[in-house]
């Protein structure tokens, strides 16, 4: 998402509709063209940082070889029954709705107000005891109103 971010400025949009009509695939090749243009600043910048990588035979993820080998350990641990199907919160770009590695949150995560909306719904059964409904789309607060019932 940084690199996607810095498109963005460049190119002065403000929200994802400005890449939709400015074009995917215009965007992603600005996108690719900007990886390259700091790939010989990356190969000296990650000696500097003590780490021993081989930057001669390096990987891109916009690469098609790094998709397909990602593909390829999926695949081999489904294969082995380790994959499985669960739920997980994830932090989303506001701006553009994609979600968030846990490195992209830690570059500057902060809150936001949501509009959003609170109802207390006593149940008919049990006076002492209410459901609480929270939505951020409150013209479905209607078909709520049955849950207390």
């Amino acid at each position: 998402m940084p690199l996607e971010n810095q498109i963005e400025q460049e190119l002065g949009f403000k929200t994802k509709r400005d890449i939709e009509q400015y074009g995917i695939e215009k965007f992603n090749t600005a996108a690719q063209n900007a990886v390259l243009r700091y790939a010989s600043d990356w190969k000296k910048i990650i000696e500097r940082f003590g780490r021993w990588v081989d930057m001669e035979h390096d990987y891109r993820t916009m690469d098609a070889s790094y998709t397909e080998s990602v593909w390829w350990a999926f695949k081999t641990l489904y294969d082995k029954g380790l994959i499985y199907e669960g739920f997980k919160a994830m932090q989303l770009c506001p701006r553009c709705g994609t979600t968030l590695s846990n490195n992209e949150v830690a570059q500057g995560y902060k809150d936001i107000e949501d509009i959003a909306v609170t109802v207390k719904l006593p149940l008919v059964d049990e006076p002492n005891t209410s459901l609480l409904i929270w939505t951020t789309t409150p013209w479905t607060l209607p078909g709520n109103t049955a849950a207390g019932g």
